[in-house]
């Protein structure tokens, strides 16, 4: 049996200034069940905390035994994965090809 697969979309900042919002709305879609898949296509800045969230929101999604999908890189999400070198990190076939030199 297949599990479902919930989506959701960050719109905007994923800074310090909008963490608190966002982990209640990344720990809504994982309470859920299944996976989820996050479309990044709308971020329009990412700071350190908006990293750290991600990670922290991959890290309860494998602690559940789900996964968590990062889809869609805005421009400035790819700036900071491929500075951070966090391709790796989060499965992410987009930037693998672009971190390999």
């Amino acid at each position: 049996m297949k599990s479902s697969t919930t989506s959701m979309s960050i719109e905007g900042e994923l800074t310090i200034y909008r963490a608190a919002e966002l982990c209640a709305s990344l720990k809504a879609a994982l309470a859920g069940g299944g996976d989820l898949e996050v479309s990044l296509a709308s971020v329009t800045e990412i700071d350190s905390a908006g990293v750290q969230l991600l990670m922290a929101a991959k890290k309860t999604a494998q602690s559940a035994q789900r996964e968590l999908r990062l889809v869609g890189h805005s421009p400035a999400v790819l700036e900071v994965f491929e500075t951070l070198d966090l391709a790796a990190l989060f499965g992410d076939p987009l930037l693998m090809p672009a971190a390999a030199h």
